[in-house]
């Protein structure tokens, strides 16, 4: 998954985005991504989705007026 929230601001991190981040990060996923401009995360379908559920309320709630987000589904390798 790829996500950012907004508002911007250049000069200092917006609650929402420290918030964002502290559920990506502390989330049960398999690998993490923290940007200035976009943030990206990498796991099983269960728990991405509580990751997102998570990420939206607390974004939200914080003061986020958008939150831009898109999952892709990579399914396994065939063999």
């Amino acid at each position: 998954m790829e996500f950012t929230t907004e508002p911007f601001d250049l000069d200092e991190a917006p609650a929402h985005a420290v918030v964002a981040r502290e559920v990506i990060q502390s989330a049960e996923l398999d690998a993490v991504d923290v940007g200035p401009f976009g943030n990206t995360a990498e796991g099983g379908a269960d728990e991405v989705l509580t990751a997102v559920d998570s990420l939206l309320r607390k974004a939200l709630a914080s003061g986020a007026t958008r939150v831009s987000l898109q999952v892709n589904v990579i399914g396994e390798d065939p063999k």
